[in-house]
C-alpha cells in the first residue's frame, strides 16, 4: 500500500483561504485517483459547511474524536466530491481547554488517525487560523505543512511566525515534519503589490512557491450548494488553478495522477 501524505494547512492569519484550498485541493486529488481524508479542525466548521453537512446536524465529529468519546472511522463522512470529512462543530472550542490537561497533548490526533490513515493517500487537515493545541496537533501528526498565502502584507508578516513554531515543532515534536510550499491565494497580478509581496516572500524564506490561485466570486458561490469549486465551475480559472497546483504537489511526491482529471 502507498505511503499516506498527511499535510496541515495552516496560516495563524484568517482569511488566507484555507478551507477553501483544502476543499478544492482534496477534490482534485480525488479526480486524479486518490483515496483523500479531509479533517476540520476548525469550530467554525466552514470545512464542513462547505462540502454540504450541517454542523448544528452532526452528531459526531472530531471534537468527540479527539476526546476519545468515538473512534475516527465512525465519525468520517462521505462527500459529493469523491472525498471523505472528519466534520467540526462549535463544540470543538472547548477541545484545547480540555486537551490542556492531558499528558502528550500534541499527540492525539496523530494517535486518533492511526487507524484510518492506511485506507487513504492523502489526508489534509484544515486548521483554525491560530497557532494553539489543535494546530499543534496537527503539526505533530503531519509530514508536511502548506501555507496558503493572501498576497498582502499582513498575511506575508505572519509567515516568520509561523515557520518559527513549525522549527519548534521539527526540534521538539515532529523531526520528520517539512515545508510543503507555499501557496498564494486570491492573487491578482495587476497589483504592484501582490507582485512584491509574492516575490519577497519567495526570496526572505526560500520555500517552494506554487503557482498563484487567482481571485474569483466563483470561490464564494461554491460553499451554498455544499461542492467544492470543481464541480460548481469546474472550468474557471481557479479550479484550474487548484489542479495544476495538485498535480505539482503529486510530482514533489514523485507520483502522477492515477486516472486523467476530467475538466
Amino acid at each position: 500500500m502507498s505511503r499516506t501524505h498527511v499535510v496541515a494547512v495552516v496560516n495563524q492569519k484568517g482569511g488566507v483561504a484555507k478551507t477553501t484550498s483544502v476543499a478544492s485541493l482534496g477534490a482534485a486529488f480525488a479526480q486524479m485517483g486518490r483515496r483523500v481524508l479531509l479533517v476540520d479542525l476548525d469550530p467554525q466548521a466552514s470545512l464542513t459547511f462547505s462540502l454540504g453537512l450541517d454542523p448544528d446536524a452532526v452528531e459526531v465529529s472530531v471534537h468527540q474524536v479527539l476526546l476519545g468519546t468515538a473512534g475516527a472511522a465512525g465519525a468520517i463522512h462521505r462527500t459529493d466530491d469523491g472525498v471523505d470529512l472528519l466534520p467540526s462543530t462549535i463544540e470543538l472550542a472547548g477541545v484545547e481547554a480540555q486537551l490542556l490537561a492531558r499528558p502528550g497533548r500534541e499527540f492525539v490526533l496523530r494517535t486518533v488517525l492511526e487507524d484510518v490513515l492506511p485506507g487513504y493517500d492523502v489526508v489534509l487537515l484544515d486548521c483554525a487560523p491560530s497557532l494553539g493545541v489543535l494546530t499543534l496537533n496537527a503539526l505533530t501528526a503531519a509530514g508536511q505543512v502548506l501555507v496558503p498565502l493572501q498576497c498582502e502584507m499582513l498575511s506575508h508578516r505572519g509567515v516568520g511566525q509561523l515557520l518559527d513554531t513549525v522549527a519548534d515543532v521539527q526540534r521538539i515534536l515532529n523531526r520528520d515534519l517539512t515545508v510543503l510550499g507555499v501557496l498564494p491565494t486570491m492573487y491578482d497580478g495587476r497589483t504592484t503589490h501582490a507582485r512584491a509581496v509574492l516575490a519577497d516572500v519567495q526570496e526572505r524564506y526560500g520555500l517552494t512557491m506554487f503557482a498563484p490561485i487567482p481571485k474569483s466570486v466563483r470561490f464564494a458561490e461554491a460553499p451554498a450548494v455544499g461542492r467544492s469549486i470543481l464541480a460548481t465551475a469546474r472550468g474557471s480559472k481557479g479550479a484550474v488553478a487548484y489542479c495544476d497546483v495538485a498535480r505539482a504537489v503529486l510530482r514533489s511526491w514523485g507520483e502522477r495522477p492515477r486516472r486523467p482529471l476530467n475538466r
